[in-house]
């Protein structure tokens, strides 16, 4: 049985199903899968993230989270995590950058969050002499200063979708008309956790709810505040969301999100102003959010590429410079990239961004 069929099934006996419902199914189906059937990244995958693309983006994020860790006093045992690691890629640069941070890497202890099997494979091999361990839940990583990374984790996290109608919302559902999947609006409700949005939205207009990243952003700010450490939030996205933003990718191509369900990786924009609330209600503080080019530049990304290059030439060095406009570039992931910083409320707050 395909997923679609598995869809459509549970469709025609128990009606439509929200966004988030269908996004769950669609990534993360035991069997069928996106995420627990394949290895979605690079040339050979759908996407390519920032630390596939260039070394430099895991070297700079490596040596902020060391100086934070200096900052705060270098406890002798801590956490280095990160959640949704791909294959390893950004960790593996992250700990070649710090291997020379006096005593940094004596006191980490390398922890992952990752729910696919076959990432979980690649990560094993990428970080082999690092001896990582792997958590299935946020509430897992132990009680310690906790420096983490989470780049396009966010993202991928399953969202509801609400169109405004008056003074109530009616949610975007996923049926079945005519055998394929399509999009329907379900009956007008009341949405507590929308009553903000009623001041900057009109009839129409569509807003999205990420239930599931308040929680994990909540466990990782209560331990920051507790314990110390930082966390930096890498993702596409803006302070707060409105419109439509769910995309489906596949083959490195925009795709329709119901068409293929299983075979393409579904996304959608951050709301970076509902991860910072959440920070602050677990008593963290949390950093402006930047812009991933300046960010970038901020901690020496131009300087690093120039070393780099003065050992390159040819296909090589045109190679290292389109990496760095890609990373860099307000047109490229430069402005479309955001970062968010996380750190305990009497810390400075990581390098590169600004309290």
């Amino acid at each position: 049985m395909s997923l679609l069929d598995h869809l459509t099934t549970r469709i025609l006996q128990d009606g439509p199903i929200s966004v988030a419902a269908y996004m769950t199914e669609c990534l993360l189906h035991p069997t069928l899968g996106y995420y627990t059937t394949r290895d979605p990244l690079g040339p050979q995958g759908d996407f390519t993230t920032s630390p596939e693309i260039s070394q430099m983006f895991g070297e700079v994020i490596g040596l902020c989270l060391a100086q934070s860790w200096m900052d705060q006093g270098q406890p002798s045992r801590f956490i280095l995590g990160e959640l949704g690691p791909g294959r390893g890629t950004l960790m593996a640069d992250i700990l070649h950058a710090t291997r020379r941070v006096p005593g940094f890497h004596q006191a980490a202890k390398v922890v992952l969050l990752e729910v696919s099997p076959e990432l979980k494979k690649k990560q094993a091999e990428t970080l082999r002499e690092y001896a990582p361990e792997w958590v299935g839940n946020i509430a897992e990583f132990p009680d310690l200063p906790l420096y983490l990374v989470a780049n396009e984790f966010f993202d991928a996290l399953p969202i509801r979708q609400f169109l405004r109608d008056g003074d109530s919302w009616r949610e975007r559902l996923v049926g079945v008309s005519a055998g394929s999947l399509t999009f329907g609006l379900g009956p007008r409700t009341e949405q507590s956790g929308l009553k903000h949005r009623m001041d900057d939205t009109t009839d129409a207009d569509l807003v999205e709810l990420c239930s599931a990243a308040t929680p994990i952003l909540t466990t990782v700010a209560q331990k920051i505040a507790t314990c110390g450490g930082s966390a930096l939030i890498v993702d596409y996205g803006d302070w707060r969301s409105l419109g439509d933003t769910l995309q489906a990718m596949q083959n490195h191509k925009h795709s329709d999100p119901l068409e293929n369900p299983g075979q393409a990786d579904l996304t959608s924009h951050v709301d970076f102003e509902a991860l910072a609330g959440a920070a602050r209600a677990a008593g963290c503080a949390y950093t402006r959010l930047t812009p991933q080019g300046v960010f970038l530049e901020r901690l020496g990304i131009t300087a690093r590429a120039q070393t780099l290059a003065n050992s390159l030439e040819g296909s090589e060095l045109e190679g290292l410079i389109a990496a760095h406009r890609r990373l860099t570039h307000p047109e490229e992931m430069g402005n479309l990239f955001k970062v968010l910083g996380l750190y305990p409320a009497q810390s400075a707050p990581p390098p590169g961004l600004d309290s």
